[in-house]
């Protein structure tokens, strides 16, 4: 095993992650987030992402478990994803001892770091559970999540449309008002650094929280959501009320291969929700990003999931795939 230890607790050796580990790391994650996975596509930009700490957890040399880290809110918060255990070795403390050392050993790299934040699926109706009793909660939103072809998409954005034009009393065939696509990085980070943009749009917790990353509206972080490639779209070019953006989507393990499509959105007025998921999936269809099978994901103010919802069906070529479920924000000290 080329490399070197990092350290060891509780019969476990830690290492810091490299390429060659990705065929252990996969192995470890077969049938993680129910096919949801990101790991297999994200693993690679892991291993030069910018301050991004990855650790693993070796038993007698045998890859067990997987820590993630990413420093964040210039230096002061680490996001921590990616958790994994082998199942062999699940509910025997490994993640536990994994974390207390992700931790430890993130604290000596960025002594500035001071607070561990990280996003959680939850379904409400299951109660609270002990591991989330030791975080403070920041906010929650709603996620929707449906399936479909990508060749239906044309005929989904058509039906959508036509959903607006009863949504706005507007003639059919005649003009929906547009979401405004913020293309210029200026006019962007105009717009994020705003400091009335949290209250104004109701940011989770203060954070805008992209494809599971929360990050506070702040300078330090902008590069890293340069470097995703979202597409934006605002309700209007100055002082939105409704900020909602897209993630290029991409490969997951799901049914033997499929592309994940997740869309944040910012705001509490429906039409403007309405207006946004189907200027997104305009966007996606008409850049040729989808092929295949696609899952959608999208995760909005909780009063917003019952009208988009209802916005969304009617349409056979793309259904609901699963019952109401929340993304939570979840802070702690280290």
């Amino acid at each position: 095993m080329a490399g070197s230890c990092v350290g060891e607790s509780d019969g476990l050796t830690f290492w810091v992650a490299e390429q060659k580990d990705y065929d252990d790391v996969m192995s470890i994650s077969v049938k993680i987030y129910g096919g949801n996975d990101y790991l297999p596509h994200r693993y690679a930009g892991w291993m030069t992402e910018p301050d991004r700490v990855v650790i693993l957890g070796r038993r007698d040399g045998k890859l067990v478990a997987l820590e993630s880290g990413l420093i964040v809110d210039e230096g002061c918060t680490v996001v921590v994803e990616g958790l994994r255990v082998c199942p062999s070795e699940r509910g025997r403390g490994v993640a536990r001892v994994i974390q207390r050392f992700a931790d430890q050993y993130i604290q000596q790299l960025y002594p500035s770091v001071r607070t561990k934040r990280q996003t959680k699926a939850d379904d409400p109706s299951a109660g609270p559970t002990q591991a989330l009793s030791k975080f403070t909660e920041l906010g929650r939103r709603a996620a929707l999540s449906f399936i479909g072809e990508a060749d239906s998409f044309e005929g989904f954005v058509s039906h959508l449309r036509n959903k607006l034009h009863s949504t706005t009393g507007s003639e059919p065939g005649g003009s929906v008002p547009q979401m405004v696509l913020i293309e210029d990085e200026q006019h962007l980070k105009n717009i994020l650094l705003d400091p009335e943009l949290p209250s104004r749009v109701q940011l989770p917790g203060g954070a805008i929280i992209q494809d599971w990353q929360p990050l506070q509206p702040i300078k330090g972080n902008l590069e890293i959501l340069a470097r995703r490639n979202l597409t934006w779209l605002a309700d209007k070019p100055e002082r939105p009320s409704f900020l909602s953006f897209y993630t290029p989507p991409y490969p997951i393990p799901y049914k033997g291969g499929s592309l994940r499509f997740n869309i944040d959105m910012f705001g509490t007025d429906l039409v403007s929700a309405k207006r946004a998921l189907a200027g997104h999936f305009e966007k996606v269809r008409e850049r040729r990003e989808v092929k295949g099978r696609v899952m959608v994901h999208v995760y909005l103010n909780k009063s917003l999931w019952e009208g988009v919802r209802e916005f969304c069906e009617g349409y056979t070529g793309v259904r609901r795939c699963r019952e109401y479920w929340e993304q939570l924000f979840l802070e702690r000290g280290m």
